[in-house]
């Protein structure tokens, strides 16, 4: 970076731009809705979708987990789409790659 870039601990400038505006509406519309949608989906459940919610976060957690055991046990992978395709086969980690 240059020097011009730096701001100097006094020399605090004002520098949003117009992509970070458009990522932070992005945030808040995405956040907004799934409070939303959680809220009320607890409305008309009852306070059990928390319980449900709690359960989907621990398997999804171990689901990560796995994912980068898979990844770390061959350090030739560089992406899962890398494992996917090795462990399954070329049309799979295509389909992995895409989405």
């Amino acid at each position: 970076m240059s020097q011009t870039s730096i701001a100097a601990a006094g020399d605090l400038k004002r520098g949003l731009s117009n992509r970070h505006l458009q990522l932070i509406a992005i945030g808040g519309a995405i956040g907004t809705g799934l409070f939303m949608g959680s809220g009320k989906t607890i409305f008309l459940a009852g306070p059990s979708v928390i319980l449900v919610y709690a359960i989907i976060g621990f398997m999804l957690f171990f689901v990560m987990r796995a994912m980068g055991e898979m990844l770390l046990a061959n350090m030739n992978y560089k992406s899962l789409r890398d494992a996917v395709s090795d462990i399954l086969g070329p049309f799979a980690g295509f389909i992995t790659g895409w989405t």
